[in-house]
């Protein structure tokens, strides 16, 4: 009795050993399958915005002509991937008015802002109660404006939109005006030149918008004296903004399942067939092995009874 029963226990935990690793086998398989992906990974832009209050591309020509002074002023312009923002409220340019410093914009507020982030991009101005003046006319605003304001948001994953909004009344070379959207404006006086008036132009493509408050093309010659001749463009309330690029996606690796078959099967039937799950290889695979080790145990002990 005590050779039987030393003899049976090594075979049990044998077989229990055997059966334990086949079955812990098969979820370290699985995960490892199911883990094995390729992943590529790439800064993405996070896009672009920028703003100006105010820009000019004026010819300023003093006494007849002999004088040419380019009036290129910028006021508040801000560009980004980093965000940035002014507000500064008066725009001069020195040297013109018989060398003195010139104030080209006046304003109660003035503002432009620019922000970009990984979730969009996004430009704004903001003027209010504003007067414009070019030299030759220093008692006489070329435009004076309530408040103009304009943005531009570029969304990531989203349609970019752009606009600006006139708020109050607008007021060319002293005459009262009403700007319509989609069409010029044209103001003419007299012994003094005209304008022509741009409001709210905007533009959008798939990643990009951008707006104009206001474009004005000037003429302005003061009683045709050619004191100050001043020809060109002024632009108020000028945003941009391109939203961020799409980041790469990576597909995952493709892993190749083992090919294993349920011991017994017919040729040609698979898993899916029989109702297996994926875990089915390693079930069996446990069963074949305490089946075996079962034999070899009660072959052992037939050979120690006899």
């Amino acid at each position: 009795m005590n050779a039987n029963t030393n003899f049976r226990m090594p075979a049990r935990r044998f077989t229990a050993t055997a059966a334990a690793t086949v079955l812990a086998a098969g979820p370290v398989v699985l995960a490892g399958a199911g883990s094995a992906s390729a992943h590529a990974s790439a800064d993405a832009d996070h896009g672009r915005a920028s703003a100006v209050v105010l820009r000019t591309g004026l010819d300023v020509s003093l006494l007849n002509k002999t004088v040419n002074v380019p009036l290129a002023v910028s006021l508040n312009e801000v560009r980004a991937p980093q965000s940035a923002e002014r507000t500064a409220l008066t725009a001069r340019l020195d040297g013109v008015d018989a060398g003195q410093p010139f104030s080209v914009l006046r304003a109660d507020a003035a503002s432009a802002k620019a922000t970009v982030s990984a979730s969009g991009a996004e430009a704004s101005t903001n003027l209010t109660h504003a007067r414009i003046h070019v030299p030759g006319l220093p008692l006489l605003s070329l435009i004076e404006v309530g408040q103009v304001t304009s943005k531009a948001t570029c969304a990531a994953g989203r349609k970019p939109v752009a606009s600006a909004t006139l708020l109050g009344g607008v007021t060319v070379l002293g005459k009262k005006v009403t700007l319509t959207v989609g069409g010029p404006t044209e103001v003419k006086v007299p012994g003094v030149g005209e304008v022509r008036i741009d409001f709210s132009r905007t533009r959008t493509t798939s990643r990009t918008a951008a707006a104009a408050a206001l474009e004005l093309k000037v003429s302005v010659n003061p009683l045709k004296l050619n004191v100050a001749d001043v020809e060109g463009t002024l632009t108020l309330g000028s945003v941009t903004c391109e939203s961020p690029a799409a980041a790469p996606v990576s597909a995952p690796a493709s892993v190749s399942a083992p090919d294993i078959k349920p011991q017994g099967a017919p040729a040609g039937s698979g898993l899916a067939e029989t109702g297996g799950a994926s875990t089915t290889p390693f079930v069996v695979g446990g069963a074949v092995v305490l089946l075996a080790a079962g034999g070899a145990a009660v072959a052992l002990g037939r050979r120690h009874r006899s």
